[in-house]
């Protein structure tokens, strides 16, 4: 079996879980989420722990027990605790601002770039003078905050000269040398 697929899952007192058709849906505090499973797939719940069992032994499926189970488990934290990713804006005059529900930014180009980003995600802004302006999205949806993290980000990749662009927190640029004189 696969090692992590074989583990059971801890479900915690506040989360409920409903198994209809190889569909499970997980409730929590923060949030609902649900992921259809493949047909050969089965999912035991017991008082507090969820176990995933596969029918075939094929590399495919031995792949996809250890996906689910991950899958699993992030939707559980998810609806319980959250995720977030720090994006950090480095740039001269690099700016966001987010009002409702649309995130404006500011990265250069001739124009500003703006992106209407989904309930599930909330925002936050730090811009402190002197520091560079960083980004913090929150969200119960890990898939989808990876997802729209990426996509901010590609709107200006950090480049390797000037090492300016969006990077997430902590992000080691490795940077080139110039022009030799």
């Amino acid at each position: 079996m696969s090692r992590i697929g074989k583990k059971p899952i801890f479900i915690p007192k506040d989360v409920n879980i409903k198994i209809i058709d190889n569909e499970i849906s997980i409730k929590g505090s923060l949030g609902n989420l649900s992921q259809k499973i493949l047909k050969g797939f089965q999912l035991d719940l017991n008082q507090n722990q969820l176990l995933i069992s596969r029918n075939h032994e094929d590399k495919k499926s031995k792949s996809l027990h250890g996906l689910y189970h991950v899958l699993i488990k992030n939707m559980i934290i998810g609806v319980t605790k959250g995720f977030h990713k720090i994006l950090e804006l480095v740039g001269v005059g690099y700016r966001a601002s987010y009002n409702g529900e649309i995130l404006d930014l500011n990265l250069g180009y001739s124009h500003n770039i703006m992106i209407q980003l989904p309930k599930e995600i909330n925002i936050e802004i730090q811009s402190k003078k002197g520091k560079n302006p960083i980004i913090i999205l929150k969200s119960y949806d890990k898939q989808l905050l990876g997802i729209i993290a990426a996509k901010i980000r590609s709107f200006r990749v950090p480049e390797p000269y000037k090492g300016k662009g969006i990077r997430y927190f902590g992000e080691e640029v490795r940077r080139k040398a110039g022009k030799s004189a």
